[in-house]
């Protein structure tokens, strides 16, 4: 299976998800020949700035609807494969601020940087966020992150929710890879990348369990349906093999 990205460009309209919070958006994507879509998730801080995570291509329609929100001064790109559209993001807003998840700075050199996301929040967003770094695996790393106010988790590849209930067309050749080989079709689990090789499961454990404490009740994810009911049983559903190794 061919890891190949690429990029495509039609969106559709910020939407609110957690009342004057936080905001979220589809963009689509092509990835490994198959046409899925990507998931921007833009967050208003305490002071009114604002966070965007796993930015989509911007245009001009999206930009005002983004300012409308407040001003843009973080960029963060939170996984090893969330990362296309950070330098359109970077020439829209050359003021703020660009954290890349661990690794994207050796995969994407031609991405200028200001910071590497750590198991840390920055200071400037401590009150608002949680994250931890899912390191060890073989292929993929991410940042997850944890909006403490609305108790929502945001992930990118650490689960997928794609079935009969997603509301995109899907390939024959997408639901051949999710039914037969992963067996995720109405099943949420890590992305195939994760499966493949969970590495040094000791270490990825540790960060699982982190986000299992948040105890989040919704998750926001790159790839699929939004989670909005018994978090906790379907995180520990998809990450077994780990959890119980």
């Amino acid at each position: 299976m061919s890891l190949g990205i690429k990029k495509t460009h039609t969106m559709n309209h910020l939407q609110e998800y957690v009342k004057d919070q936080i905001w979220i958006l589809e963009y689509p994507v092509r990835y490994a020949g198959i046409n899925l879509f990507g998931r921007m998730t833009v967050v208003r801080l305490e002071n009114g700035e604002l966070l965007v995570h796993d930015p989509c291509d911007i245009n001009d329609e999206v930009k005002q609807e983004i300012d409308a929100l407040g001003k843009v001064q973080y960029i963060v790109a939170p996984g090893s494969y969330h990362h296309l559209f950070v330098t359109d993001f970077q020439q829209k807003y050359p003021h703020a601020e660009t954290f890349l998840c661990p690794g994207l700075e050796r995969k994407r050199p031609d991405i200028p940087f200001d910071w590497i996301l750590g198991n840390r929040p920055d200071p400037r967003w401590g009150d608002v966020f949680d994250q931890v770094v899912i390191q060890g695996t073989r292929y993929i790393w991410e940042v997850a992150f944890f909006h403490k106010p609305s108790k929502t988790l945001i992930l990118v590849d650490l689960l997928e929710n794609i079935g009969d209930d997603y509301s995109h067309l899907t390939s024959l050749y997408l639901r051949f890879w999710w039914k037969v080989v992963y067996k995720m079709w109405n099943n949420p689990k890590a992305a195939p990348e994760y499966q493949m090789g969970w590495g040094k499961k000791d270490i990825v454990k540790g960060g699982l369990k982190k986000i299992l404490g948040w105890e989040a009740e919704r998750i926001i994810l790159a790839h699929g349906e939004l989670i909005e009911g018994n978090v906790d049983s379907v995180l520990r559903s998809a990450w077994h093999k780990v959890l119980n190794a």
